[in-house]
């Protein structure tokens, strides 16, 4: 068997990371972390790709 505590390890960091990256661009960390537990990287690019939300008046 394989040791796959490192991956989960790396993974959750990446999730807390992007979360922090979200709540940046003015987006919910929380909804962006728990998204990050299933996309990873993918949600990472995600965040970055992605302009700020228009502001609400």
């Amino acid at each position: 068997m394989g040791d796959t505590g490192g991956y989960s390890v790396g993974w959750l960091t990446l999730s807390l990371i992007n979360a922090g990256l979200a709540q940046g661009k003015g987006r919910s960390g929380l909804n962006w972390f728990l998204a990050s537990l299933l996309l990873g990287p993918f949600a990472t690019f995600l965040i970055v790709v992605w302009d700020r939300p228009a502001p609400r008046r």
